[in-house]
């Protein structure tokens, strides 16, 4: 889902979110799998509740969807070098709640990272 149609859809999903309607995202993921690579696009969202509200339907499709959730992982992983912190955090707590092998080896090479609060939240993650 690339290009003007893939960002228009990612622009509805992070207006829902932010209205509270995370349930209708969560069946959409349920759906459509083809969605899990738009997650980093969510992520990069200015408006707070949007990143958090991406992290509670991530919970959710952890619980009901825990194969699935995977996807995302190559979505996230251009978000760790993102020049922002908090986009950084975000994807470092995604790919903590995603928390595969993988994920988890991505997880651990962010707590070095130069901004405290995220390397903070790898090495929680990892304690865990």
């Amino acid at each position: 889902m690339e290009g003007a149609k893939g960002t228009s859809l990612v622009q509805v999903m992070a207006d829902f979110i932010e209205q509270g309607l995370v349930e209708n995202i969560v069946i959409m993921f349920k759906r459509d799998p083809s969605l899990y690579p738009l997650t980093g696009e969510l992520l990069r969202d200015p408006r707070f509740m949007v990143r958090m509200g991406v992290s509670i339907l991530f919970e959710d499709l952890a619980v009901v969807r825990p194969d699935d959730i995977a996807l995302a992982v190559p979505s996230l992983l251009p978000l760790l070098n993102d020049h922002t912190a908090h986009v950084r955090g975000e994807a470092v707590n995604m790919l903590g709640i995603i928390g595969t092998e993988e994920a988890l080896r991505h997880v651990a090479r962010m707590v070095d990272d130069p901004d405290p609060q995220v390397s903070e939240i790898a090495r929680d993650i990892l304690s865990a």
